[in-house]
Formats: structure tokens, C-alpha cells, sequence
């Protein structure tokens, strides 16, 4: 069964194959932009792949025709960073950090506690309503870490509920020390690194978790410092997973470098950088992205990161919402792309492309609407996708269901 999507007023295509004729602009340019375009999509739900895509004038007959009547359409987002396995509540933190109470990671325990305590049943539940939540804002393809369990039993039931929802799942033992291990990190490091990464890898079939993730963060008497982050990163390496990297977030520090130095796919926050920083992604372009998450920014008060300068030095700039209890309850990609346009110096253009193509290399994934693609795809309520930040927190934005 195919069919055929039509009445689009402007296509993103991401694809660079389209990019040469796309016209002068480059944002245009960049997004791989057609107008009054046309596509035909083959199948039905999570298996629908796109077979053409064009001009709707040359566009070839299908079994059913969808009119969208003069709306946009971009590649589904791909949202790169999130923590959505978690039960509890943390906005009377959220109220204090808007009265001047600073952020340093210790708030993760009250969302330990809360996530321990609940069923798998009570997280299951709040993960769908997250996802649903998500999809109804463009995402179509979503990265779920653990780091709420820190126990090997509570890390696996983390994983595991995640992976019900995506593959691209992310083994976050190392979010923090947790209460019980505070008076010996040495301990709890081996613990991730041991027992815990083993559980992980050998789970009785594939491995719960594509990639490892630590909180390297030595501005955090609850984070990990360089040494330790490098210890369990390349413990996770030698077990086959992919790295990424919580760096940079409260201030300069080893995160970022770190990252570039060992390969990882990301290095996240990115908020405090020096030269040597940019110039370590700079370097490994092409193979470790750096991901902004503004909506952390915004919901803790601090500095939004330099984006234009980042894109103007070369690296490879990834958004993202960081959906988490504590420094983001948001799962807003468009909220994200609003913030980069207004705070970071992205274009609507680079915006749109970091929350999907660049989002999406970072897992490993080539997001285009191409023949032969997946067809993840999302429809802007409006003309073009500078609609996404030019009318920021309007519900304009949903994945296209086939």
C-alpha cells in the first residue's frame, strides 16, 4: 500500500543530494529544501518508507492520496538526550533555582528515591505518557537513559522499560554517587565499571543499553571527576558500547576534551568552554557532536552556550531537551530550536537541522527524507519551518502518523 502525501508548501529534506538545487539561501540550502512538493511513502506505522520524493507537479500515482493542504513538512525530530525512566516530583526545586538557589546535581537523589520506590507498572505508564507527549510535538525517534535506579537491579529495570520504547537506550550508572555510597566513590565506581556494566551487556540476550554516559562534572561534589570518567568510559568501550558524555554543564572541566580524546558519539551541556575545548571538537568533527540542551539553561538560569561561535569554528552542533525531573521537566523539541534562535545565535535553519540530521548522527543514524528512508516525518502547522520558532510555545508541530 503506498501513498501519496501532497499539498506541501515546503519540504526539509536534509538531504545534501537536494541541496544543489534548492536555490541561493543558504538555509535553503542547508535543509535541502523543496517547495510545492509531494512525496509517496510505502507501508503503514514504524516499517512506512519513503519511495519518492519531489515536486508535487511530477509527482507518480499511489494507492491513496493525503492532502496537507499547504503545511510544511520536516524529518520527525530526533531527540538525542533524555532521562524519562523517573517517578516523583522536583518542581519545588525548579521554584527555588528561580529564587537564586544554584544547581549542583544533588536534587538527582530525591528522584532516585521516588524511582526506586515505584512499580514497573507506575514507570512504564510514565514513560508512554512522556513518549506520547513527545511524539505530539514532532519527535518520532527518542534516546532514553537510565541513572535514576544507581543499584545493578534498578539500572536493569530502567533499561528495560526504556528499550520497550526505543532502541536507543543509554547505561547512566554514572549520573551520580548515590547516598549510600557517598563516603566511598571508589566503591561505587567499581560497581558501575563491574557487576553493574556486566548486568548490562550480558542480560540473558542484546545488551539493554547501546551506549554509556557519564555525569563528568568536577564543579559537583555528587558527579564524577576526570579520572573516574575516563575509567568507566573506557570500561564501557571495552564491553562494545558507544560513549557519550555529560560535560561542561556547571563549569570548565575535563568533560569535553575527554570525550573528543576517546571517540564518543556526544558530549552534552557544552555551557563552559575555552579555546582548547572548541578546538578539541573542532578536531573531532565528524565523530563526536556536540549536543546544546537551552531548555537546562533556561530552567536553571545559567549562561545558554555560544552556538554561533561553535558552528562558525566547524564542529558539529546537536539540539536536544534533556527531558529530566530536575534541570528541564521539558520535552519540547520546538521549545529547544525556539531557544537556539533566540539565545545561542543559531538560524531557524541550523536549528531545524541540529534537532534532526546532526541530533541523529550523534546515534548513529542518518535522519532524511530520501527514497529508501525511513519515513519518520512530522507536519508544521504553517507554510515553513521558520514557523517552529517564530511562533515558540504555539502546539503547531505533530509526527505525521501513516
Amino acid at each position: 500500500m503506498s501513498i501519496l502525501v501532497t499539498g506541501i508548501a515546503e519540504l526539509t529534506t536534509n538531504d545534501p543530494a537536494r541541496s544543489a538545487d534548492a536555490g541561493s539561501d543558504p538555509g535553503d540550502r542547508l535543509l535541502g529544501i523543496v517547495r510545492d512538493a509531494a512525496l509517496v511513502v510505502s507501508g503503514r506505522g514504524p516499517d512506512a518508507v519513503v519511495e519518492w520524493v519531489g515536486r508535487a507537479a511530477d509527482a507518480p500515482a499511489a494507492d491513496e492520496r493525503r492532502d496537507l493542504t499547504g503545511r510544511a513538512v520536516i524529518p520527525g525530530f530526533v531527540d538525542s538526550h533524555t532521562h524519562l525512566v523517573f517517578a516523583g516530583d522536583r518542581s519545588a526545586e525548579f521554584a527555588a533555582r528561580m529564587t537564586g538557589t544554584p544547581y549542583d546535581g544533588g536534587g538527582i537523589a530525591v528522584s532516585v528515591a521516588a524511582t526506586r520506590a515505584a512499580s514497573d507498572d507506575e514507570l512504564r505508564d510514565l514513560v508512554a505518557g512522556r513518549v506520547a507527549e513527545m511524539r505530539a510535538q514532532g519527535t518520532t525517534t527518542v534516546e532514553i537513559k537510565s541513572g535514576y535506579g544507581l543499584t545493578v537491579a534498578d539500572e536493569l529495570r530502567s533499561l528495560r522499560i526504556a528499550r520497550e520504547f526505543t532502541s536507543h537506550t543509554t547505561f547512566l550508572g554514572a549520573h551520580v554517587v548515590p547516598r549510600e555510597h557517598a563516603t566511598d566513590r571508589t566503591a561505587y565506581v567499581d560497581l558501575v565499571i563491574g557487576p553493574m556494566l556486566d548486568a548490562v551487556v550480558d542480560a540473558g540476550g542484546p545488551a539493554l543499553a547501546e551506549s554509556i554516559d557519564v555525569f563528568c562534572e568536577p564543579h559537583s561534589a555528587h558527579a564524577f571527576d576526570g579520572d573516574e570518567a575516563r575509567s568507566i568510559l573506557e570500561a564501557g568501550r571495552s564491553a562494545g558500547l558507544a560513549l557519550r558524555v555529560h560535560g561542561n554543564q556547571l563549569g570548565h572541566g575535563p568533560g569535553v576534551r575527554l570525550a573528543c580524546e576517546l571517540g564518543a558519539r556526544s558530549v552534552d551541556h557544552c555551557t563552559y568552554l575555552d579555546d582548547a575545548d572548541v578546538e578539541a571538537l573542532v578536531a573531532a568533527s565528524g565523530t563526536t557532536v556536540a549536543t546544546l540542551l537551552p531548555g537546562v539553561e533556561f530552567s536553571t538560569r545559567s549562561p545558554y552556550p555560544d552556538a554561533r561561535h561553535l558552528i562558525d569554528a566547524g564542529v558539529d552542533v546537536a539540539l536536544a531537551s534533556d527531558c529530566n525531573p530536575g534541570t528541564c521537566y521539558s520535552s519540547s523539541m520546538p521549545f529547544a530550536i525556539a531557544l537556539a534562535v533566540r539565545e545561542m545565535g543559531m538560524t531557524p535553519a541550523e536549528a531545524l537541522h541540529a534537532a534532526t540530521a546532526v541530533s541523529a548522527r550523534s546515534l548513529g543514524l542518518d535522519r532524511r527524507i530520501a527514497p529508501g528512508q525511513p519515513a519518520e516525518l512530522a507536519v508544521i502547522d504553517g507554510p515553513s519551518h521558520l514557523h517552529l520558532a517564530y511562533r515558540a510555545g504555539v502546539p503547531i508541530v505533530h509526527a505525521l502518523e501513516l
